[in-house]
């Protein structure tokens, strides 16, 4: 049921409930809230297929912005909250988008964006003052507007970023359908039997809702009329707690928050009870198998895992039984038609690791970049990759080894190295830089670094730690190396390209897979 349906029949149903808080933003409210800032979108020139951006924190006003532009046939991207003035303001011009809405607690860091994005419009903080003409409260610029539906709704969609081994960040763009906002897409479809959403169900959500599967899963739950949890921020005891109050069903989760919840004393652990949840899913990283075997020996077998990307070119999946039978598997293709194919583009036999690539089961491109495009593609354009390396074993099943593009996946969240090697190599200290992934206990993998510095200058703590405050001085600080290590020279072939592998198997030892 549509949530314009829901809020007739059920107006004074919790659509959202904000943990930290206990702000309860009821159907009723949630619609209203949506249609007016619909209207403020129409009233600022933004028609179907415009593009506008989000950046802030979990908070109660995350979903009406998005909600607005899924009515008004417009493209919104979620920004990451973490990013820097440079880094958001590149999203925003290369998105196209003529709006952005943020909060008072990133209000400094969006302004000086906006300085640097000349086709910016307006600025909407959605909890703080406004400033001119071109910085408004969200509440009093959608003051004069009413709270029913646009005269011309239709479908809208996110178009997420995914940043590239280059380092600048790519809009994933889909087809947008010329239909009504109760339109439900085949991905929204699959992924409700996927995921087992139901009427009714109540939803906890521990992560950022700038991340592609936390919005999709927060976004489904209330266009399925049920109630989400939204943590401000994850910690573990307090996600347990959560789960107990609201009598929760459904989650979704990335690795390191089992981590974290298994490291807490057995005492608190086993104090929450957890047996109204019917589905837990994972995803973003793959799981450590004793991660893995401890979660499902504590939750029952209510472990599912799935992968793919954000570009949802194709799926695997597995429930706890399947991944019992095989351990360490991210499961079965269930969307698009998989292949492994080694760098000849041939089948790799069974056990045999090679490029993961789809035949694409949804359509979608980077957003104005046909060069990154084709270089995710096959030649014929039926089939792409994000540079995962993986086998099967004979019975299909999929299991990930390595990553070709050397992307770092942190705590569940994707880290490219480019970026920060680039910056590290312009530091006048720095002759030369590798940055890679090493294992982390705690989030699957770090961000390294390993520098040649110039003649002159001297390895050690202090030079360390001067190149760590200039990355943190340039960079989010998921992107900035957690150490860093030196080395008299690095190896490069003859051609010039960097043979990062060398030095990063050093930290990885004997291990079969690259991925915890």
């Amino acid at each position: 049921m549509y949530p314009g349906q829901y809020a007739k029949q059920h107006p004074d149903k919790p659509a959202f409930i904000m943990a930290e808080s206990g702000e309860v933003v009821t159907y009723r409210d949630y619609e209203a809230r949506c249609n007016r800032l619909a209207h403020l979108l129409r009233k600022q020139g933004l028609k179907r297929e415009d593009h506008y951006a989000i950046f802030m924190e979990n908070n109660a006003r995350y979903m009406e912005s998005c909600g607005a532009g899924e009515r008004a046939g417009l493209y919104f991207t979620c920004v990451n909250s973490y990013l820097t003035a440079g880094e958001l303001a590149y999203i925003v011009n290369n998105s196209e988008s003529q709006i952005l809405i943020t909060s008072e607690a990133h209000r400094e860091t969006a302004l000086a964006a906006m300085g640097q994005c000349p086709n910016l419009r307006l600025c909407i903080v959605v909890d703080g003052p406004g400033a001119g003409e071109q910085v408004l409260n969200l509440d009093a610029a959608v003051a004069p507007f009413p709270d029913s539906p646009i005269a011309d709704e239709s479908l809208g969609m996110a178009m997420l970023y995914s940043s590239g081994t280059t380092g600048q960040p790519k809009g994933i763009l889909r087809p947008m359908p010329d239909e009504a906002p109760d339109h439900n897409t085949l991905l929204f479809n699959f992924l409700q039997k996927l995921w087992r959403y139901r009427e009714g169900m109540i939803y906890l959500s521990p992560a950022p809702l700038y991340h592609s599967a936390p919005h999709a899963a927060v976004n489904f739950t209330i266009r399925f009329g049920g109630t989400c949890i939204i943590m401000e921020r994850f910690d573990p005891e307090e996600y347990l707690a959560l789960i107990g109050k609201y009598q929760v069903t459904h989650s979704q989760l990335v690795p390191t928050m089992f981590s974290r919840m298994l490291k807490l004393p057995d005492a608190v652990r086993n104090s929450y009870d957890v047996s109204s949840l019917e589905i837990a899913i994972h995803a973003a990283a793959p799981c450590p198998v004793q991660v893995k075997e401890q979660m499902i020996e504590w939750w029952g077998p209510i472990i599912f895992e799935y992968y793919g990307a954000t570009e949802a070119q194709g799926l695997t999946a597995c429930d706890s039984a399947e991944w019992l039978a095989h351990r360490g598997t991210v499961g079965r293709v269930l969307l698009g038609e998989m292949h492994i194919l080694d760098e000849a583009m041939q089948p790799c036999p069974p056990g045999t690791p090679g490029m993961v690539w789809f035949k694409n089961a949804t359509e979608f491109e980077y957003f104005n970049d046909p060069e990154r495009t084709a270089e995710a593609s096959s030649d014929d354009g039926s089939m792409s990759t994000v540079g995962d390396m993986g086998y099967v074993d004979d019975d299909g099943y999929l299991y990930l080894t390595d990553r070709a593009t050397f992307m770092i996946v942190s705590g569940g969240v994707n880290i490219y190295p480019q970026e920060c090697e680039n910056l590290l190599i312009v530091h006048p200290k720095v002759a030369d830089a590798a940055v890679f992934g090493v294992p982390n206990e705690d989030f699957g993998e770090e961000v390294k670094a390993v520098v040649q510095p110039m003649p002159g200058h001297a390895p050690g703590d202090e030079l360390a730690a001067e190149l760590m405050a200039y990355c943190q001085l340039h960079l989010a600080r998921q992107k900035c190396p957690r150490s860093i290590d030196f080395e008299r020279e690095l190896p490069r072939l003859p051609t010039g390209k960097l043979y990062k592998r060398v030095l990063r198997d050093r930290y990885w030892g004997d291990r079969k897979s690259r991925i915890l």
